[in-house]
């Protein structure tokens, strides 16, 4: 039974949610190549059925930038295999339907438990990559031409735009991108996006500026296009199956980091199994009716979170919002200059990029570095499903050569002692007030999410944290971080931690990222447990 005490949170965070999803759905429309009526249609759909069968209540789904990034690759190809969008659009739409259904065959499965063990290089550079692959395909309409299909050809061919730049069509992506960066100064009561649009879209409108617009969409509910499934030439299904693979792994993937993200800021816990089966229906329903794929949507969900959402009536709300737009703001929607789109676009592409992974590139250790360059470069030029693969696969051969080193230097990597207690520790009896923690050979990718419910498990009166790192020869970038994260939530519950012990290497990474002194200051920090011991 619903809990009418949430109804308020979860209209106003559903509502705020679809208000900034509106002019993101249409500039995802557009850059798939199927037009910004397909971009609606995917919002509206995936955004109601996601959120009524999905796993994570607070989810706002909807087309995401990874998953316009495909869809665009996918509309390419059938139009390039039937010589236009009208007759490729089977094409497209069956590859859109079957990574639904392989979706939900995921979710029964329950795939969706294993995505936390994808190393941090690997998903930073694969977002990062799908960052600048989203600002190098709007380039070419922020300076008022159509962009091309690829992002090679975004550079080898830059002369065609430079050579008919429109400057009118540049000042009103640049305006709209300036005002999406500083309107949150003035107040962030209103979606900056929003205004954002509405400025440029306005003054376009009101100097009588000749750029590119979005058109006529269509007004009313979306058709239902179930006829073009049936056109597809038997021979592409291959091609197509490889598409859907590509989409049903990527959405699951941009799905359940938000849902891991919904969950950090609600303290609840996401159902996988339910999330992926929830988001397969969606883009399923979608592919029916025109639109194009999506998948859980950061930054909708975070929004509608702070904005008061707490079940799934706020994702639901989210696309009844955006179905409200469509049936009554057709006709304005269709003066919005694609320059405008291009510069909400971009701000997403920045976004999106990891620059926190960026920044300590230098800092990490050189495998971790090399993992997030290769699939960053591979995302940006290539094929994005394969530079995962390639970056898992990657990862987990150095890791592997990076334990057999440290075995070979005769470390040992003993398993987690249930009795925490060890021979040099002073018997703190049913003191609960110092909690001492202890490490057990390398914290990496694999272990990250094991100590962050490690940490969840300390009892509320506990003052100091004492985390013993004698026995951690090596930390890659995920544990690195998993463990600036956690030590982040303890320090602001207003508990001590203090590490002993810390080898040469984890020490050297804790101070390049400064960890220490940040958030652990040196006098927090013993060489040994003796030393620490006098004062416990």
């Amino acid at each position: 039974m619903y809990d009418f005490k949430n109804l308020k949170g979860d209209l106003s965070g559903g509502l705020v949610a679809g208000i900034i999803a509106l002019p993101l759905a249409l500039a995802f429309g557009v850059q798939s190549g199927l037009g910004p009526a397909a971009g609606l249609y995917g919002a509206i759909v995936v955004g109601i059925f996601a959120a009524m069968f999905g796993g994570t209540p607070t989810q706002a789904s909807g087309p995401t930038g990874p998953m316009t990034v495909v869809s665009a690759a996918i509309v390419a190809f059938a139009i390039e295999e039937a010589g236009s969008i009208e007759e490729g659009l089977g094409i497209a739409l069956l590859s859109f339907l079957v990574g639904g259904v392989l979706q939900v065959v995921l979710g029964v499965l329950g795939v969706g438990k294993y995505v936390r063990y994808f190393p941090y290089p690997v998903v930073s550079g694969f977002m990062s990559g799908v960052g600048l692959i989203i600002i190098c395909l709007q380039l070419w309409p922020l300076l008022g031409s159509k962009s091309p299909k690829s992002t090679i050809e975004v550079f080898t061919k830059i002369s065609e735009p430079l050579a008919a730049i429109n400057w009118y069509a540049v000042a009103l992506g640049v305006v709209t991108i300036a005002v999406n960066y500083a309107f949150p100064l003035v107040t962030k009561k209103i979606p900056s996006v929003l205004v954002a649009l509405l400025v440029g879209s306005i003054a376009a409108f009101a100097l009588g500026l000749d750029v590119p617009v979005v058109g006529d969409i269509p007004s009313g509910l979306p058709p239902i296009r179930l006829g073009e499934l049936f056109t597809v030439e038997p021979e592409l299904y291959s091609i197509i199956l490889k598409y859907g693979v590509t989409l049903a792994l990527l959405g699951s993937i941009d799905s359940l980091l938000t849902s891991v993200i919904a969950d950090n800021l609600t303290k609840d816990r996401h159902s996988s199994k339910r999330e992926l089966i929830g988001q397969g229906v969606g883009n399923i329903l979608a592919s029916v009716f025109g639109g194009i794929p999506g998948a859980g949507a950061t930054k909708g969900t975070v929004v509608a979170i702070k904005a008061g959402a707490k079940t799934r009536l706020s994702g639901i709300t989210h696309g009844l919002v955006q179905l409200a737009a469509l049936l009554g703001l057709g006709t304005i929607v269709s003066y919005i200059p694609l320059s405008v789109l291009a510069g909400l676009l971009i701000s997403v592409g920045v976004a999106i990029i990891d620059f926190k992974g960026i920044k300590h590139i230098a800092s990490v250790p050189r495998a971790d570095a090399v993992v997030m360059i290769l699939v960053l470069l591979w995302t940006v030029f290539g094929n994005l499903i394969y530079a995962v693969a390639a970056g898992v696969i990657l990862a987990s051969i150095l890791f592997m050569k990076q334990v057999s080193d440290l075995a070979e230097q005769q470390t040992s990597i003993e398993e987690y002692d249930p009795e925490p207690q060890w021979d040099d520790e002073p018997n703190l009896g049913d003191d609960r007030k110092v909690v001492i923690k202890h490490l057990y050979g390398p914290l990496f990718f694999g272990f990250a999410s094991g100590f962050r419910e490690m940490a969840k498990s300390l009892p509320e009166e506990a003052e100091r944290i004492v985390i013993r790192m004698e026995r951690v020869p090596y930390i890659d970038q995920s544990g690195l971080y998993t463990l600036e994260d956690t030590v982040l939530e303890l320090v602001k519950e207003g508990k001590e931690v203090v590490f002993t012990g810390l080898k040469e290497q984890p020490a050297d990474m804790l101070r390049r990222v400064e960890l220490i002194p940040n958030l652990v200051s040196e006098d927090q920090v013993y060489e040994s447990f003796d030393s620490l011991a006098a004062s416990l």
